[in-house]
């Protein structure tokens, strides 16, 4: 099954996300499909860029965001 979901980047007490296409058997971090965005929630404000036409392209193909990711894309 094919997810949408973060996988973290950055360094100790830093993250910085990105938002990637992978499948659901495959560990957090390991390799992915499509990176179709990131998340980098430390400086302030939090930035947040998805490529809204990749993201939709998944989910008409069937691929599943994590709640976290499809909590991000509703704002």
């Amino acid at each position: 099954m094919t997810v949408i979901r973060l996988t973290r980047m950055g360094r100790n007490k830093k993250p910085f996300y990105r938002i990637v296409v992978t499948d659901s058997r495959k560990r957090r971090d390991s390799g992915w499909i499509e990176s179709i965005g990131y998340f980098n929630p430390v400086v302030e404000p939090q930035v947040l860029k998805i490529d809204e036409d990749r993201y939709n392209y998944w989910l008409s193909v069937g691929a599943k965001p994590s709640e976290k990711v499809k909590k991000l894309a509703s704002r």
